[in-house]
């Protein structure tokens, strides 16, 4: 009977505590805190991606930053998690999962999620093993930060249910603690000197029992998720968590859906073509608050503005977004009319305490307020709650326990779209420029009552926000630089006591952006800077690139360091899927890998074979590897001059623990013992999986060395090649005695050719090559083929299209002087190679001269390689990459008398 009043009893209980918390969690209000229309979460719930794998790393980087990374990412597939399988272990796992951290940018959806497990357990939809969720919220355990409980009182406190039942040991019941927005925590949560704490009825600290709840000595049975923003992450240590999950928030399929759930009329279309157009909207909506946003200003503006033209930049966004919540003030709280004034004195000295409040938060690093922070701002503590029910979708506030008061903004980008606001207006109505360390009007100009210079305040917001590490400030500068033009304006013309700056200080700010982007900047600010231009409405970089990408006439070789910087914002914002960046579309060179690095780190698979890199391009692609945005899986830098010094420098990336690359290539790449070493090395600590290594030159040692590897526990390694291979596609040529130069004389059963003086006795013929030295083979080749040739004195080894002109001067007949032919130069004094008329020398180290050289062309892939034979050694000389219209027939040019060529018979 006991037994059976405990069932019961459990039974009641578990009933009530799904009861408050499916009426606590049934209702959201989208972006806000409790005015408002409330939305059933089950109908306005979107599907979030979240992903398995991650590290706990902290990642301080402004959080657009993180969105703008994500929203590049190739798409591949990855291990998705859907919220109620939070914490299944996946296939071939075998440890059990009981501590799950969720990282996510503000605004992903981490609590919305968080609500939609404990929703759905609580209508008994999923997780029904689970016998007790407790969702916590950081902010609420804060003001605990001086009190002591136990756990059990804890629990108790939160969820009274529990209490009521007397239930106390809880080691007996599946239980899930929910702490949200680790964040925003502000208990010491030291790990290292707390102390040890196993007993669930023990009072202390709320610090220590959280620490010990984690480390798994307090209730070790129970079930954490605990959810956070990046830059928070590394406040837990790594062995206290058993797997890392992301909400990467909406994809763009999501995106979608989000618009079709919230609208269901013809604006719907024209709303989500609109967000596509707009690459900075469709980037922010990943953010789910974001879309929220959207909606509500895309709302409004279609049903007051009938036709008329829909926001496209952040600023206008938020400045619309500004005019709809100061309207709705009106017409709720102040009984006014639609048609009333958006600005009265009571909104502007909101709007007004609010962005000062934002934009000393915003310096100060703070997101989250106290009612000492409100006083500082000259907000009365008494009317916080009024700011937070009339401007709720701005500003909102949360009581945590014994009614205090915690405040925020709905989304960081509204603190720092009001900040922006803040420092323009102090500007505008008192002259006094925020962003300058001489914050004071000078008393020349208070004298003659000169205008303060708003190109100062640009410039030095500019200055600021490029000395910012982790770019906390760039999208606070991408708003006041669109606050600046004058269509902006006259959106908030009621805020103004007189409008700004005109369109010269537009231009100079435009100017001096386009200055600064000449700079040696890091990508990510040069990024940011490209769309502040387009906040100011200036696309004229980036059209000028667009334009010579378009007619396909972009020459690399005579790009400014701005123009650059333009090319590599439209790869990375190009709608394409950055899954294959092949380096020889826009240049064969050191200096175009080093420019265009971000867009090889936004890529699936960078191709760089053949691209004449060296030891320098070997640790810009360390840092890569060893990069926590970056996406590369694929790198092939097959014949490049690397050398084993070059190779020991990527191995430090490959060594990393964020490296995540799966394939590489290193054919070709003088790679000699020591590299081998390097390599074997890092193959314990490596992801790699596929290595190739062929035409280089490892040695026995070498050979030793990496199998030695391979048998490392560690190694992940599942294929290796070290031998040559192109042998296997040997063909057999066969000299077309129809294009013979009269001063070449065949012997050897046609297999060898002599450059002589006196005239051979051919006959006539249409194809034969008139003034020129030269001949062509009988057979054109498509596919895949490999051949040797001896030489001696000056000749040329080339391939060409049959349409090679037979008559004329030499820019239209001879090998390598034209656009149908491709020619290596062989000589006692070493090797060049010429094509179009346009030469390369070989570098020595590659260039000592055998009389022997090898030729392997790859039609299907646009591959031309040359190699010089040195006993059965390939040593790679150059590569041409292009694209093959037409069959390629292989053919040799003579530049002086006695000089021959010889066909060599190859065993396959």
């Amino acid at each position: 009977m006991k037994q059976e009043e405990l069932a019961d009893c459990l039974q009641k209980c578990r009933r009530k505590l799904k009861s408050n918390l499916k009426e606590k969690f049934q209702c959201v209000f989208e972006g806000i805190a409790k005015a408002g229309n409330p939305t059933l979460l089950n109908q306005i719930y979107t599907e979030l991606y979240i992903t398995e794998g991650g590290t706990g790393e902290v990642n301080d980087e402004h959080e657009v930053r993180q969105i703008e990374t994500a929203s590049r990412k190739p798409h591949r597939p990855e291990t998705t998690i859907r919220q109620e399988d939070i914490f299944k272990a996946s296939p071939g796992r075998d440890e059990p999962i009981r501590r799950v951290m969720t990282k996510g940018v503000a605004g992903i959806g981490k609590t919305v999620l968080t609500q939609k497990f404990t929703l759905d357990w609580a209508e008994d939809k999923d997780n029904q093993d689970i016998h007790f969720t407790f969702p916590f919220t950081f902010r609420e355990l804060n003001v605990l930060k001086k009190k002591k409980f136990s756990l059990v009182e804890l629990v108790h406190h939160f969820f009274p249910e529990t209490k009521e039942a007397g239930i106390c040991r809880f080691e007996e019941f599946q239980v899930v603690f929910i702490f949200d927005g680790l964040d925003e925590c502000r208990l010491p949560l030291d790990f290292k000197n707390n102390e040890t704490l196993t007993d669930v009825t023990e009072s202390t600290s709320v610090d220590v029992l959280l620490t010990n709840l984690i480390r798994g000595k307090l209730l070790p049975s129970a079930h954490l998720w605990i959810t956070t923003r990046p830059a928070a992450a590394n406040q837990i240590p790594p062995e206290c968590v058993d797997m890392v999950t992301e909400v990467r928030g909406f994809t763009d399929p999501q995106k979608e859906e989000y618009f079709r759930k919230r609208f269901r009329n013809e604006d719907r279309s024209r709303i989500i073509s609109h967000i596509k157009t707009s690459r900075s909207l469709h980037i922010m909506c990943h953010i789910p608050v974001f879309c929220w946003i959207t909606a509500t200003v895309l709302e409004d503006v279609l049903k007051t503005r009938e036709g008329g033209e829909l926001p496209k930049t952040l600023t206008e966004m938020y400045i619309h977004f500004l005019v709809v919540q100061s309207k709705l003030k009106n017409i709720k709280y102040d009984g006014g009319a639609e048609t009333d004034p958006h600005w009265n004195e009571k909104s502007r000295k909101m709007i007004k305490s609010l962005g000062k409040l934002a934009f000393e938060q915003l310096q100060k690093g703070n997101l989250i307020f106290y009612d000492s922070d409100l006083t500082e701002c000259d907000i009365d503590i008494r009317a916080a709650s009024v700011y937070s029910g009339v401007f709720t979708q701005i500003f909102k506030e949360e009581r945590g326990l014994y009614q205090d008061k915690v405040f925020c903004f709905i989304h960081l980008s509204v603190q720092e779209f009001l900040a922006a606001l803040h420092v323009h207006l102090t500007f505008i109505n008192s002259g006094v420029n925020l962003m300058s360390e001489e914050q004071t009007t000078s008393w020349w100009s208070k004298l003659f009552r000169e205008k303060p210079d708003s190109t100062h305040l640009y410039q030095s917001a500019v200055d600021q926000t490029l000395q910012s590490p982790n770019g906390h400030l760039d999208l606070f500068l991408r708003f006041l630089l669109g606050l600046s033009l004058e269509t902006n304006q006259n959106l908030i013309r009621g805020l103004l006591t007189h409008t700004g700056s005109g369109s010269k200080t537009n231009q100079k700010t435009v100017k001096y952006i386009k200055e600064k982007i000449s700079e040696d900047l890091s990508a990510e600010k040069s990024i940011n800077l490209f769309h502040c231009l387009n906040e100011l409405n200036d696309h004229s970089l980036v059209e000028e690139i667009q334009q010579s990408l378009r007619s396909g006439r972009l020459s690399t070789d005579k790009l400014s360091p701005a123009q650059w910087s333009a090319l590599v914002f439209i790869l990375l914002s190009s709608e394409k899927d950055l899954d294959v960046f092949d380096l020889k579309k826009y240049s064969a060179s050191e200096e175009a890998l080093l420019r265009l690095l971000p867009v090889i780190k936004a890529s699936n698979k960078a191709l760089l074979s053949g691209c004449n890199l060296s030891e320098r391009s070997c640790e810009a692609l360390s840092s890569v590897l060893s990069s926590q945005s970056s996406s590369l899986r694929e790198l092939d830098l097959s014949i490049n001059n690397l050398q084993d010094s070059g190779v020991k420098l990527l191995c430090t990336g490959l060594k990393s623990p964020l490296c995540r690359l799966d394939t590489l290539s290193l054919s070709g790449c003088l790679i000699t013992e020591e590299g081998c070493a390097s390599l074997a090395s890092a193959l314990s600590s490596s992801p790699l999986r596929h290595l190739d290594l062929s035409y280089n030159h490892p040695g026995e040692r070498g050979e030793k060395l990496l199998s030695a590897g391979l048998e490392d526990p560690h190694c992940r390694l599942e294929t290796l090649r070290y031998r040559q291979t192109h042998r296997s596609y040997a063909c057999e040529l066969e000299l077309d005695t129809n294009t013979v130069n009269r001063n070449l004389k065949l012997s050897d059963n046609n297999r060898k050719v002599t450059h002589v003086e006196e005239f051979q006795s051919y006959p006539d013929h249409p194809d034969r090559f008139e003034h020129c030295s030269q001949l062509l083979c009988r057979t054109g080749l498509t596919g895949r083929c490999y051949w040797e040739v001896e030489w001696r004195g000056e000749v040329y080894v080339s391939v060409s299209y049959r349409g090679i002109r037979r008559k004329g001067g030499r820019a239209e007949c001879w090998f390598g002087f034209n656009d149908q032919s491709w020619s290596l130069s062989c000589s006692d004094e070493g090797y060049y190679v010429r094509h179009n008329n346009r030469r390369t020398d070989i570098s020595s180290s590659s260039s000592s001269v055998s009389h022997r050289v090898a030729v392997y062309v790859d039609c299907p892939a646009g591959s031309l390689s040359f190699y010089r034979v040195s006993s059965d050694t390939l040593i790679h000389l150059h590569t041409f990459n292009t694209t093959f219209t037409e069959p390629l027939y292989p053919g040799f040019m003579f530049w002086s008398l006695g000089s021959s060529v010889s066909l060599c018979g190859l065993s396959v």
